[in-house]
């Protein structure tokens, strides 16, 4: 019973182990992170599964899928930065290869 009431109000999501913290973020990582502040945070909760305007990205790498039911792996987000995925834009023509390397870092510590 007691595990029963603690799954409700977890809201019935695994538990996830915490983000990796800013201040243990590698120069690659802390670039990513200034990437994900530009471009990202507007629309998604980086230490949340909570959507904002897009999906929470809190352990988008840890989940077997994507909000989307894509598998989560680098390859389908990349796919959904670069061309974008139903309401999210494109990206490709704003980011250089390194700054969406840099970002696929940092959203790798989520």
């Amino acid at each position: 019973m007691l595990c029963l009431c603690a799954l409700a109000l977890a809201g019935c999501r695994p538990s996830l182990t915490p983000s990796k913290p800013l201040s243990e973020l590698t120069p690659r990582e802390l670039r990513g992170h200034q990437v994900y502040q530009a471009e990202c945070a507007r629309c998604h909760y980086a230490n949340s599964q909570d959507g904002l305007r897009g999906p929470g990205l809190e352990g988008v790498f840890r989940k077997k899928y994507l909000a989307s039911g894509l598998p989560a792996n680098d390859h389908n987000v990349e796919q959904s930065i670069l061309y974008g995925r139903n309401m999210m834009p494109s990206f490709g023509n704003d980011l250089s290869q390194q700054q969406l390397d840099d970002l696929m870092a940092y959203l790798h510590t989520l």
